[in-house]
């Protein structure tokens, strides 16, 4: 809610090192589990999948807001940040993820979508003047840029099983949620949770028309096959961890926040081995250590302010 002329606006509290690590494990480790879900999912249609979990997080969040007895209506008719936010950040990414893990690993799919709070940190120091890069944080770019060379450099390609498609598809969804992370961080004076509810609506309708057009309704007989996935999908790895992100990157500022993404190979890469029969190798593990050693330098350094 905007605040009226001469009335002082109230920030919110800067984030601890304890607020820090605590949304940063439970935000990576939520997310993660989607690439299990998707796969787990089966032959249900990209387009059908992303309507599912947008439709499937958007009645949960509403179910969320019921029991606190809150309006579920855009404050100060910004619906055009609902729908740009359920583009950028909803149906998507979420076709995309769909679509590669057709083609990809779970693993390296995960690893391929951490380079996302790199351009997120570069993108941050040029627009706006909160997020420069000190020498410490930019130390903590180039080294994740290190990790993310071990892990899906060109040597690393061919023993991993990474198509080219599948490769530019995660690439694409990187970019896709780093611009609206930025995206995010322009909003003022905006709820949270409100944001996360609106972004799902805003990625559950379109993405659902577009599998009418595109896949056709017969697409959405494979749903009841995939019912517990899909749940699982729309409120484990959505619906959850967006509430928690929203009020993150409002705090945090979005670089900091981004490091979500550095966190959510590791989680991925350990359900792929538990769940998918995946294996992950020396490589992998060196280059996550390396990657979460840059989390470290880009997230925890200097003192954390809060998102103006």
């Amino acid at each position: 809610m905007s605040a009226a002329p001469g009335e002082a606006v109230a920030l919110p509290a800067a984030p601890t090192p304890g607020f820090m690590a605590a949304n940063l494990l439970a935000c990576s480790m939520l997310w993660s589990t989607s690439f299990l879900f998707i796969k787990l999912s089966g032959d249900v249609n990209p387009f059908v999948l992303a309507a599912m979990r947008g439709l499937v997080g958007a009645s949960a969040l509403i179910l969320w807001f019921a029991t606190q007895a809150k309006s579920i209506r855009p404050d100060n008719g910004q619906w055009h940040h609902w729908v740009v936010l359920g583009a950028l950040n909803g149906w998507i990414p979420n076709v995309l993820v769909a679509h590669a893990l057709t083609q990809i690993g779970t693993a390296p799919a995960a690893m391929i979508q951490a380079s996302g709070p790199l351009i997120v940190a570069v993108l941050s120091h040029l627009l706006f003047t909160d997020e420069r890069l000190t020498p410490r944080r930019f130390a903590g770019v180039l080294v994740g840029f290190a990790g993310m060379g071990i892990l899906i450099g060109p040597a690393a390609l061919p023993d991993s099983g990474v198509g080219a498609w599948g490769a530019l598809t995660m690439v694409a969804t990187a970019l896709s949620y780093a611009t609206a992370n930025l995206y995010v961080r322009s909003i003022r004076h905006a709820d949270p949770a409100r944001l996360a509810l609106g972004q799902q609506i805003c990625s559950g309708i379109p993405a659902t028309a577009l599998a009418l057009v595109v896949a056709g309704p017969s697409a959405f007989a494979a749903v009841p096959d995939s019912a517990a996935s899909l749940l699982a999908l729309g409120i484990v790895s959505t619906a959850l961890p967006i509430l928690l992100f929203m009020r993150l990157i409002r705090r945090a500022g979005p670089t900091r926040a981004s490091m979500v993404g550095y966190l959510q190979p590791v989680w991925t890469a350990v359900l792929a081995v538990l769940f998918l029969n995946e294996s992950i190798g020396l490589r992998e593990l060196a280059g996550g250590a390396v990657v979460l050693t840059g989390v470290a330098l880009v997230s925890l350094s200097g003192r954390l302010k809060a998102t103006r």
